[in-house]
């Protein structure tokens, strides 16, 4: 997520642990029984994990280091999406959830927006666990209630853990039954998970401990089957409970003032808003509009057009609305045209290669984008985890055993990039090198100027997209790509639709977001998995052996000079498989807000965190109110 470094990693002792976190705390639990004989395995008790290395926050930390612990609360933050939602359920396919669906649900711990793979107690008060990770127990904090005012016991917890195991996301399921061997209450406090022999032990702790946990009495009073479609929201112990939704159009978050979690430290200066409200709209101009007219107040601007010249209406040259450029530290998104390799037209990489040539991002960032942006390139774009160059002889380790495996194209001299394109929309350069890999992959020009394979059929290639604004950058690849004989269509349909043919896999490009953590693990799986080209994290249908190995050995690292290496020969095997047409990025937040908010002088690397950290100026926005702008 970011060019920053990743923190220091070391391999540490339990000294150098306990006197990092102040926790002094290392004790002789869990039994281990072989040939007869039992002796005491060392557990460290402790109130947070790093993946890498140690936490950088001690155990008595008073709040954390990017937060104003004196921010006011009040007031309303609100925000648009586009689209409608027709279920409260984000854990199930079925429907479209309710933005900030999962807002008022907590886990057992939580990461923060200054750290890289560090997680921090929540919900439990400490978390214990022996050196090998081959288990973990979880001692909930006192005190804990759902908003309903019910309290949290771990029931609840292992009764949310075996609802996700058993009827969650089919890629989630996957990882969970290979994951976790036996989850049991061990009294109302205390619940232990045992860890399969054999399953990397670098995160798991962290992954265990952030499983949502619901309130099973809501489960069983209301019938909810976690895998249907849901018309009333969660209860939750978070800070942030239902408060009313409209038509489908629209859904606002209340803070609970009774939240169980206020005092805590890792929540000082956090949760300042009293309201939290996301308005739907049909498409972004319509949106752009809504902004303009002061119907929702914060907008990420994601549009360069609008950044460079639609600022120019009433409110923001009365100095009412502020607009910002604020730094962005997390990795590229990787947003892409991906192309569904479950269609046989795709199985060629010299197919996928031409298509690739015909998109011109030079072109479109000076014409369309007014050179805002950067090209995407690798799938950890903006970090030291994007593979760059010769291999190194790291990399080469881990890369030759598996030659055969791989993409081909994995070991070259160089990763693959994308095409770099002329200063007019076609670049003829590329037009050949797509016409001729065309030719090699038996797609012939035929007497009506469209490819066809030896069956006679066409290089038919739909791009699917909901979005007005994707019109001017879809029309001119799709001219691009019909230049060389592709039978290239541009479909603009709705959103329902565009989420519908998406999660069954039925369409040939679309855009998407394949972008990768700085600490990846499991998730890697599910994005890129053999096992998971059934789920939508795997929009493509990617599957290769190689790349299952390659996800095992990054799952497996424990330090950083391990992971580094192992992620750099992911991420050439991942661009040699050339599944996206890669789009373009940005290193900051273009933000605009009306002049209401504020945030503390430096923000984390990794979040923007306006719904999170930053706070309502009652002054201001009476001010706002008075002018007439709200």
């Amino acid at each position: 997520m970011t060019s920053q470094a990743i923190a220091t990693a070391k391999q540490l002792d339990h000294s150098a642990r306990r006197q990092r976190m102040g926790l002094g705390l290392l004790v002789s639990v869990g039994l281990m029984v072989a040939g007869g004989h039992v002796w005491a395995q060392d557990t460290t008790v402790a109130s947070g994990i790093a993946t890498l290395g140690e936490p950088s926050y001690a155990d008595d930390f008073a709040h954390l280091n990017y937060v104003n612990p004196d921010a006011p609360k009040g007031g309303e933050l609100s925000e648009w999406t586009t689209g409608n939602f027709d279920t409260f359920n984000p854990y199930t396919v079925k429907g479209r959830p309710a933005a900030l669906a999962t807002l008022p649900i907590e886990a057992m711990m939580e990461g923060t927006a200054d750290t890289v793979g560090e997680t921090y107690c929540l919900l439990c008060k400490t978390l214990e666990y022996p050196d090998s990770k081959d288990w973990v127990i979880f001692t909930l904090r006192d005190g804990i209630t759902f908003s309903d005012g019910t309290p949290m016991t771990t029931a609840d917890v292992l009764f949310s853990y075996e609802q996700l195991r058993d009827k969650g996301l089919s890629s989630f399921r996957q990882v969970i039954t290979q994951m976790v061997d036996t989850a049991e209450v061990l009294d109302d406090k205390r619940i232990k998970y045992t860890f399969h022999e054999g399953y990397p032990r670098r995160d798991i702790i962290q992954t265990v401990g952030s499983l949502p946990v619901f309130s099973q009495a809501q489960f069983e009073a209301e019938n909810i089957d976690l895998e249907d479609s849901l018309n009333t929201a969660f209860i939750g112990s978070g800070p942030y409970e239902f408060d009313s939704a409209r038509d489908g159009r629209m859904v606002a978050w209340k803070r609970n003032p009774e939240y169980w979690g206020a005092d805590l430290p890792i929540n000082q200066g956090r949760y300042n808003f009293d309201r939290i409200r996301i308005e739907y709209f049909g498409d972004y101009n319509s949106a752009f509009e809504g902004f303009k007219a002061g119907a929702y107040t914060f907008r990420n601007e994601a549009s360069s057009i609008n950044w460079a010249t639609g600022y120019n209406f009433p409110s923001f040259e009365k100095g009412q609305v502020v607009r910002a450029e604020l730094p962005n530290g997390n990795v590229a998104s990787g947003q892409a045209f991906v192309i569904n390799l479950r269609r046989e037209k795709f199985s060629d990489p010299k197919v996928r290669e031409a298509l690739g040539l015909m998109f011109n991002f030079e072109w479109s960032n000076e014409t369309l984008f007014y050179g805002l942006y950067e090209r995407v390139e690798s799938i950890w774009e903006n970090s030291e985890l994007e593979a760059k160059g010769a291999p190194s002889p790291e990399e080469l380790s881990i890369l030759q055993p598996l030659a055969q495996e791989l993409p081909e194209g994995t070991l070259d001299d160089a990763p693959v990039m994308a095409p770099v394109s002329g200063a007019r929309q076609l670049d003829r350069k590329n037009m050949r090198k797509a016409a001729a890999l065309l030719d090699e992959a038996g797609w012939s020009v035929g007497d009506d100027g469209l490819r066809r394979n030896a069956d006679g059929q066409t290089l038919r290639v739909e791009v699917i997209d909901d979005s007005q604004s994707f019109d001017r950058v879809v029309n001119p690849y799709v001219e691009n790509l019909r230049a060389i004989g592709v039978d290239a269509v541009y479909n603009r349909i709705d959103d329902a639709e565009l989420e519908n043919r998406r999660r069954s896999f039925d369409f040939d490009m679309m855009t998407t977001q394949l972008g990768q953590g700085l600490l990846p693990g499991s998730n890697l799986q599910q994005y890129f998995g053999s096992k998971s080209t059934n789920d939508v994290f795997n929009l493509m249908g990617f599957a290769n052996e190689g790349v299952d190995k390659l996800i095992r050995l990054v799952e497996e690292a424990h330090t950083k000079e391990e992971l580094v290496p192992r992620v750099h020969a992911l991420d050439r095997a991942l661009r040699a498989a050339r599944f996206w047409v890669p789009q373009w990025y940005k290193n900051t937040h273009t933000v605009a807000y009306y002049d209401m908010y504020e945030h503390p002088e430096t923000l984390p690397p990794y979040a923007l965190g306006e719904m999170d950290f930053w706070w309502y100026n009652a002054d201001k926005a009476e001010k706002l109110r008075a002018e007439g702008a709200l």
